[in-house]
């Protein structure tokens, strides 16, 4: 069962879903550490989706409409907020290169929170960690967070993984300052549409 539960989560996190294009919006913009640092911002999100589901709030994003809307919408202005904010106030190069540890910080905050404020997660878990929960082996709380915690894992590995081929492959790119400012717009511009996708309801 385990097995196969990991078989069909790397399946999962190898699709190309708003985690991943977060991670490579960042890695692109802003240099490696800062895409790492989204990459485990983004593991240390889906802990509380999994704190969450272990405690019943998934059901309850799920059973109250209105709950999830309010969680989905402010998910999507915070993106969209911060999508503006890279098209109108672009960084350069040296500033990519001399970010302070303030700002790895405040971008590892916010992939936290721009994954605890996407209720999909939360409904994906809910509908995803219990198919492959056996009767047989016990409680369901202990072996819903044990594979959370395995696929929160896998995520992770591939979430770095991206970030690292991400920043690799655009290295050239911040190695002119137009190039830079072009980065950060089509970043930014990237940020609006995960909004505006999670807005309208998008797929994790």
């Amino acid at each position: 069962m385990v097995l196969l539960f990991m078989a069909a989560a790397l399946a999962l996190n190898l699709t190309p879903g708003p985690d991943m294009l977060y991670v490579t919006a960042r890695s692109v913009s802003d240099g490696r550490a800062a895409g790492v640092l989204s990459a485990f911002g983004i593991a240390a999100g889906t802990l509380v989706h999994i704190t969450a589901l272990a405690l019943g709030l998934a059901a309850l994003l799920a059973a109250v409409p209105l709950a999830y809307d309010v969680v989905r919408i402010a998910g999507a202005v915070y993106l969209v907020v911060i999508g503006l904010q890279l098209i109108l106030r672009p960084r350069t190069a040296g500033d990519i290169e001399k970010l302070p540890r303030s700002r790895l910080r405040l971008i590892f905050a916010q992939a936290v929170v721009t994954n605890v404020l996407n209720p999909k997660v939360a409904l994906f878990f809910l509908a995803f960690l219990p198919q492959f929960v056996d009767p047989a082996a016990g409680a369901p709380v202990p072996q819903i967070v044990f594979l959370g915690l395995a696929f929160n894992i896998q995520g992770t590995l591939v979430n770095v993984a991206v970030a690292l081929l991400a920043s690799r492959t655009t290295h050239w790119l911040r190695a002119n300052e137009r190039r830079v400012s072009l980065l950060q717009r089509l970043t930014g511009a990237l940020f609006v549409a995960l909004g505006a996708r999670l807005a309208l309801g998008g797929n994790r």
